[in-house]
Order: C-alpha cells, then structure tokens, then sequence
C-alpha cells in the first residue's frame, strides 16, 4: 500500500491510550500521561517511518466519557421503520449540534476513527467489566472500522483478563492484543502489528517491514549497550593513579577514585538512557561499596611482563608476578627486582616510557591505586540488570529506575574475562588517565571481545 496504515487509538478517559502510544513511538514526551481523567483534548498524532518511508499514522483521542448517554440520544434519533446502517446514523449525529456541543469529545473521537483505516480500543484490564465500556463499543462499531481491543496493564497482579476476554467474545471481538505500556513483553509490538494485519490485509507488508524494523533497531541497541559496558568496565579496569604511601595521602586518594568510577558509571547510565531514548532522571547510579583499592601487584601482572620480555612461569619473575617481590622493591632492590630492571633497561624505548616512571614512583616511596575485581563485577552486574531493564522498560513509566547491587552469580564468582586484566596492563587504554590512546588496534579488539562476552551473558 502506497499510504500509511492510519490507527485511530481510542478508549475510555484514563485507560492509558496515551501511554500506549509513546511506548510504541519510544517517545517519553508524547502527549501527556496523567492520573486526572480527561488529559487528552485534542487529536495528536505520530509516524512511523522505516527508511524515510512512512507506514504507519497513530492517532492519539480524547476519552470517551459519557457513551451510554450518547447511545441512549442516538436511540432517540431512530425513526420508526428507518433502517439506517452504523455509518449512515453516525454521519446523521455528527452533523447535529448535540456533536458540536454536549458531545464534542466523543464526536472528536467518532470523526478520527471513521477517518482511519482501523482503531486499537485500548481497555485497563485491572478495570471491572462495566455497562459503559459495552456502550462505548456500541458507539465506535457504528464507524465501520475494524477494532482491536488491547488490553493495557495486564502485568499488574490485579488485572482481569479472563472477564475481558469473555466480554468481548461476546461482543464478537475474538481478536486482542495483551499489551502492557509501562512493562511491554519482548514480542507485544510484533504481537499487536501481526492481529492489525489480519484485520487489515492490505497492510500486511508495511507490517512486516515495521516488525523486522524494529527487530533490527532492538539487536543494534543490545550490541550498542554491551560496547558502552565494555567501555566502562576497560576504562575502570585500566585506571590508575599514584599516592605518596602515607594513610593520610592513601585515603585522599581512595575517595578521589571512588568518586571518579562513580562520574564513570553514571555516564554510563547516561549514554544507555539516551540509546533507549529514556530520560536522564529515569535512573541513577547508586553509591559503590566500600573501595579500599588495590596496590601495587599490577604492575607485576602476567601480561606487563610478558609485554617487559620476562617470562612468566619460574623463578623470580614468578614470583613477582604473584605480588611477592611488592614490599622489597619499595625498601630496596631484590634479584625479582633487577629482573624487571633488566628487563626494562633491555627492552624498547616505548617499554621505558610505558613503565620507567611507574617503576621510579615506586623506588621513591609511592603506590598505585586501582580498581578491585570485585568493583569490576558490580559495575558488570548493575549495568547489565540496567540494560536488561530498559530492554522491558515502556515509555510511559514514570518511577525512576534504581540501580542495587544484584546477587547474580556468574559475574560476581566467576572468573574476570581475560580483556579485563589485559587492561591491568595497558593504563593507556584508559580515558580517565592522562595521555590515553583509545584508538589502539588492540584496545579496540578488547573492546569487540568483552562486548561480546556482555552479549552472550545478558
């Protein structure tokens, strides 16, 4: 079809019509989502488009207020013997001035669904079956359009579905849609596109393509998720800063890094809202645990001596790659200490510039401080429940999302990914250290490998 499916969504006042329609545009700022009955006046509308080609129109309406006093007046305007069908009565109505005046919303509602290809009846499933819901569908069958009932809120653990379901089978509408704006399930939109397509044949195609659409954006925005996490996690795993060795200078500095993983977390969250198109206030990094740091053995890790030409495996490079020449290097030099002395006076002049000052730092008295793997895993966990979170997360949720510190236990007891403590030893790949290089081949592969491993897990 060369024009767009046009929606008509429309329902009682406060059913959550509007809320439907910025969950499925992923607009947080569509219309205005309310407890107070009537907050919808006017038609707005919305399109959605794949590849700069519009396929689908959804039409936001006013609440239905008052159907069964309309019903009751279009009763009245019946004339013995006159056999009029739904449309003709309708058209009859809206010319009257009862349209323009007592029922000027409904009649607002009447017009946009005769002008629509179909209407989606939007229905709170936590709502009693009452009279004035069946007078509602009384009144809208009488534009001739096709109507699919989607029940809203049915993740609630106070819905009625099984009286809906009744309830409309037998009005005759044996097709509906379970659709919960605020927690919407993973295949509702694919759900809800496929039952438009069996009412409306002719959009069959412009369906599918809005489906596979928005299958491909879900896969993009996972793979862009897991490579933000990955970032935050090689950046955290990276970071390092040195401190004179006095409690005094050691506490300073332990709060200034808790601070700048917290920034670096939060920025995180901020990147991953905005990929979901959610709000900056929609969620909030929470306080870290206690970070008492980690000093010193970094240096001393299996990949930086591979990288200074010592081999790990015996001996006192073994040793000092498990911490055990820490101390005695900071007091003196040790013969675990003069292999990596010789190391680093055989090896390259990046190798000099990459850990000679490091080492200085630590022959005059001075430590390093950087982020503990236990740090590591909670970062990994909070931002992957964040991810999986938003992934459920509708458009028209309005309280904010709280990162806690969860007790999944693949992250938090397993071993780290090998891009992890590759990155001990690389404080260039860091962008919280001054001179990093994020755009080094290896980094980068790194980046690739753990979010992918983000993937697989999440």
């Amino acid at each position: 079809m060369s024009q767009p499916l046009k929606l008509a969504v429309v329902g009682h006042t406060n059913v959550g019509k509007t809320s439907l329609l910025r969950t499925l545009t992923r607009d947080v700022g569509f219309g205005e989502v309310s407890h107070r009955p009537s907050t919808t006046q006017h038609v707005e509308g919305a399109r959605l488009s794949v590849d700069g080609q519009a396929l689908l129109e959804l039409y936001d309406t006013p609440g239905l207020e008052d159907a069964i006093a309309l019903l009751d007046y279009l009763e009245r305007q019946d004339r013995p013997g006159e056999r009029l069908d739904g449309p003709a009565r309708l058209a009859r109505f809206l010319d009257s001035s009862e349209a323009r005046q007592r029922f000027e919303q409904e009649a607002k509602v009447l017009r946009q669904l005769q002008a629509s290809d179909a209407g989606l009846y939007v229905i709170d499933a936590r709502e009693p079956v009452l009279a004035k819901y069946r007078d509602e569908l009384a009144v809208l069958s009488l534009c001739g359009r096709p109507l699919l009932p989607v029940l809203n809120f049915v993740a609630s653990a106070h819905h009625r579905e099984d009286e809906w379901r009744e309830t409309l089978a037998r009005l005759g509408l044996h097709a509906l849609v379970r659709f919960d704006s605020v927690a919407p399930p993973v295949d509702g939109e694919r759900r809800l596109y496929e039952s438009l397509a069996l009412l409306q044949e002719k959009a069959r195609e412009p369906l599918q393509r809005l489906i596979d659409d928005h299958e491909r954006q879900r896969l993009a925005r996972q793979h862009s998720g897991a490579r933000l996490i990955a970032e935050l996690l090689l950046d955290c795993a990276a970071y390092r800063c040195s401190v004179a060795s006095d409690a005094t200078h050691e506490q300073g500095a332990i709060r200034a890094l808790r601070e700048t993983i917290r920034q670096r977390e939060q920025r995180c969250v901020d990147a991953l809202l905005r990929l979901y198109a959610f709000r900056p206030e929609d969620a909030k990094a929470g306080e870290l645990p206690l970070l008492d740091g980690r000093w010193g053995d970094d240096l001393f890790n299996p990949e930086t001596l591979k990288q200074l030409g010592v081999k790990v495996g015996g001996g006192m490079a073994a040793g000092a790659a498990t911490g055990v020449g820490i101390d005695l290097l900071v007091g003196g030099l040790t013969l675990g200490a003069a292999a990596v002395l010789g190391a680093l006076i055989g090896g390259s002049a990046q190798t000099l510039r990459g850990y000679g000052s490091r080492l200085r730092g630590k022959l005059k008295g001075q430590r390093e401080l950087t982020v503990d793997d236990a740090v590591l895993r909670l970062l990994a966990l909070r931002q992957q429940l964040l991810l999986q979170t938003l992934e459920a997360r509708g458009h028209a949720a309005v309280q904010a999302i709280e990162l806690a510190a969860p007790q999944e236990a693949l992250w938090r007891e397993g071993k780290l990914p090998e891009a992890l403590h590759r990155a001990r030893a690389h404080p260039e790949w860091s962008s919280l250290n001054p001179g990093a290089r994020l755009q080094q081949a290896e980094r980068q592969e790194q980046v690739d490998v753990l979010s992918a491993t983000l993937t697989a897990t999440s």
